[in-house]
């Protein structure tokens, strides 16, 4: 991975409606589908791979690999090897993570209070 050189005030910098603002490339990366649901799987627990494999329905193990090294990169998953014959490596998340979490939470309950609302949206649309 890349890492960009930016120039400007922090405001600038955070400020997600600038193209090139690390701000927009940090929303970039972490709101994604598979990166939105593994902070959702791992919770308030420590998940091994095949355990957050097992948890995220549908996620590549090439996708759940680019994710959990994109979370580990931006400091929201800690990756822990434990020394073992085969090593034994589990995910955690960090303060920062467990406060995405809370966000990626309150999406979720939107999802199941809105649910019907959409479906039926859609349902007209489509019709």
């Amino acid at each position: 991975m890349v890492t960009k050189q930016y120039t400007g005030t922090p405001d600038e910098q955070a400020d997600l409606r600038r193209a090139d603002s690390l701000g927009r490339e940090i929303f970039s990366d972490v709101a994604n589908k598979w990166a939105l649901l593994i902070i959702e799987a791992l919770g308030e627990r420590t998940l091994r791979f095949s355990g957050l494999r097992d948890e995220v329905e549908g996620v590549s193990h090439k996708m759940l690999t680019q994710n959990l090294r994109m979370l580990e990169r931006n400091g929201l998953v800690v990756r822990t090897v434990h020394p073992t014959v085969p090593p034994r490596v589990e995910y955690t998340l960090t303060e920062a993570g467990r406060g995405l979490r809370a966000t990626v939470d309150g999406m979720c309950e939107w999802t199941y209070r809105y649910f019907g609302h959409i479906e039926d949206s859609r349902r007209r649309f489509d019709g």
